[in-house]
Order: structure tokens, then C-alpha cells, then sequence
């Protein structure tokens, strides 16, 4: 269990050390002007050990905004009391995490609102959340796998939509020094899994009808 451990706080190290490098390179010099063997050779690694991690420079960028952020909202929602209503659960996990102090800095956000692949890479980085968030949905409702991929694929989707319309460029091509064009991000989160909520609430509902027949079979 300890050389587990190890290893995978190694592993953490290394993505750390990646998406730092990563970040801190493409401020200085632009990122097209990153290479990955750049990146690999500023975190002290191998370009093969990069490709372990990330599979573009633009991933490794914006990995250092948005970094371990699935995880978080995962553990966020298991952390919840089973008493809180399944949607407002992921709805105020989802806010929480992506809100953070410090997850926003502006320099990072301007660099990567003006350049169209780090936007895509941003906005695409809701996907990594489907699998770890549906393991926290599956914990809630007792198991069922199934409701709770397809109920995880809507949550993410529906936040890969907020994060696209938060951080598109205005109408007219101009940039702002704040990276916050179109509107309020946990507004935006909030409006975008607001539809989820009937879904959310009947397959808690069927999870609970379940323990409940559970329950008077055993007695």
C-alpha cells in the first residue's frame, strides 16, 4: 500500500510539475511558440514521459488552471450529507469547484480566451469529470451504474456549454482585460444544470422507492 502511495504522489508531482512548466512558458513566449519537448525539458522530464500526461501543449496549459478539478467536484459531492437533494448536491459542488480563489488568474484566463485552441481545450476539459462524477452519483443513488453515466454525460455536458458561453470572445472581436465576456460563471452553471434537476430528483426518488422495498422484503 505505501509504494502505491508513492507512486502516485510522484505521478501528481510530475502532472504538477508539466502543467506549471506548461503555463508558465506560454506566458512568456506565446504558446505557439511552446514546443512539448520545451515543456518536458522545463519540468525536468522526458518528451515520452510528457505524452504519459498530456496529449497537446494546449492540454498541459490549460491543465494548469483547471487542474485535479474533477476529482474535487467528485469528492464534493460525496462529501454532501445524504440529506441534500441529489441536484442541489452536484449543482453546489460544480459551483464550488469552479469558483475557487486563485483557479482564475487573469493573466492565464487572457491567454487562453484569445487563443481559439486553449478556448476549445478549456471548454473540453468538462469531459474528464463523466467517469469520477458518475462514480459520486452511483454512490448516492446505491449503486446504478447505468442512471448515473448517462446523468453524469448530461451534468458535463451541460457544464461544457456554461464554460463555452463564459469564456467566448465578445461579438465584436474585442478582448477585455478580465476574461469574463458573457456573464456570471455561477450563474451561467447554475442556468445550464438547472433543466438536470428533474432528472436528478427522479433517480433519487427511484433509489430511495428501491431501499424502500428493500427494506420491507427483509422485514
Amino acid at each position: 500500500m505505501r509504494r502505491t502511495g508513492l507512486r502516485e504522489q510522484k505521478k501528481q508531482a510530475t502532472r504538477q510539475a508539466l502543467r506549471e512548466a506548461a503555463l508558465r512558458l506560454a506566458l512568456e513566449r506565446g504558446p505557439e511558440n511552446v514546443r512539448v519537448d520545451d515543456i518536458a525539458e522545463a519540468a525536468g522530464v522526458s518528451p515520452r514521459t510528457y505524452n504519459n500526461y498530456f496529449s497537446s501543449r494546449e492540454q498541459a496549459i490549460v491543465a494548469a488552471v483547471t487542474a485535479e478539478r474533477e476529482s474535487r467536484v467528485a469528492a464534493a459531492i460525496t462529501a454532501r450529507p445524504d440529506g441534500v437533494r441529489l441536484a442541489d448536491a452536484v449543482a453546489e459542488a460544480i459551483v464550488e469547484q469552479y469558483t475557487r480563489p486563485g483557479d482564475h488568474d487573469a493573466a492565464a484566463l487572457l491567454l487562453i480566451t484569445t487563443r481559439p485552441a486553449l478556448r476549445e481545450a478549456f471548454v473540453d476539459t468538462a469531459a474528464a469529470m463523466e467517469h469520477p462524477l458518475a462514480d459520486a452519483i452511483a454512490g448516492r443513488l446505491g449503486g446504478d451504474g447505468d442512471t448515473a453515466r448517462v446523468l453524469a454525460a448530461s451534468v458535463a455536458a451541460a457544464v461544457r456549454v456554461a464554460l463555452d458561453r463564459w469564456i467566448r470572445r465578445p461579438a465584436d472581436g474585442t478582448v477585455s482585460g478580465l476574461v469574463v465576456p458573457s456573464g456570471s460563471l455561477p450563474g451561467l452553471l447554475r442556468a445550464a444544470l438547472a433543466p438536470l434537476a428533474p432528472a436528478l430528483d427522479a433517480a433519487e426518488e427511484r433509489a430511495r422507492a428501491a431501499r424502500r422495498r428493500g427494506d420491507t422484503q427483509a422485514c
